[in-house]
């Protein structure tokens, strides 16, 4: 097979699964091992894929911190239908975390309580967006504030937590990998993030399908961490399978 033969090869295989080894494109293409990793740099060089730790991945999987009002118009559709089906687990008279990002944002939009729902958020935009409702009681977490994210972080977050307990957290993240676990850009809301699952009883990821497969600066913590994740209709077919033999309940927001 001839070296544009390879590529082409390789890119297939990309398309159809989160990553592949070095060796096991040597076993396919009978070819030898650094002939494989010549053709990967080539297509990295050509922006095609990502290699990492002798394998190779479609996607760069590392993320960049990005302003808020950014990534709003990212994936809005898709955030708007994560945030109604979030919304719908919101049961009487409840008591929910929420994180901070774009679409636990969307997820306030989509809250309209009957009766009342006490709400601890770390983002000025889900706190402001949910003040205009009267049935929600907010406390909204102080400490230093993240100027890309509008959220706060910080012992005084931390410590606030420490003193309460909460049925539900709604967690929104940067990155969602297998190996690596949810991530977040910031060391800061990280640890913060960590509070908040120990102070909830069940940890709701809300991400849309781009998050999957990659990775933040911060982990906040493993997958098997994790309840239930909410996502949209273009995640793959195999990675829902993969998360639901992890034990984690996966709902694709139709």
């Amino acid at each position: 097979m001839t070296k544009e033969g390879r590529h082409d090869f390789i890119i297939k295989q990309l398309a159809s699964r989160d990553s592949i080894t070095v060796n096991e494109l040597s076993t396919l293409l009978s070819v030898s091992p650094v002939t494989i990793r010549k053709d990967l740099a080539e297509l990295e060089q050509e922006g095609k894929l990502y290699r990492s730790h002798g394998c190779a991945k479609p996607i760069n999987p590392f993320t960049n911190n990005r302003p808020v009002n950014e990534k709003e118009n990212l994936f809005v559709e898709e955030k708007r239908k994560i945030g109604i089906k979030a919304a719908s687990y919101i049961t009487e008279r409840d008591s929910i975390i929420i994180a901070s990002g774009t679409t636990v944002h969307a997820l306030a939009r989509a809250i309209h309580p009957i009766t009342r729902l006490s709400v601890v958020s770390a983002s000025l935009p889900v706190s402001l967006t949910l003040s205009a409702d009267p049935n929600i009681d907010i406390i909204q977490l102080g400490g230093w504030l993240r100027h890309s994210s509008k959220s706060t972080v910080g012992e005084f977050s931390e410590n606030v937590l420490d003193s309460l307990s909460f049925s539900k957290l709604y967690l929104g993240v940067d990155g969602i990998d297998f190996d690596y676990g949810i991530t977040t850009t910031d060391i800061r809301e990280a640890q913060v993030n960590r509070k908040m699952m120990q102070a909830a009883q069940k940890t709701i990821v809300v991400a849309d399908s781009s998050k999957f497969g990659r990775r933040g600066f911060a982990k906040i913590a493993n997958l098997d961490d994790i309840d239930l994740i909410i996502t949209d209709k273009n995640v793959s077919p195999a990675t829902i399978h993969k998360l639901e033999e992890e034990g984690i309940e996966v709902i694709i927001a139709e």
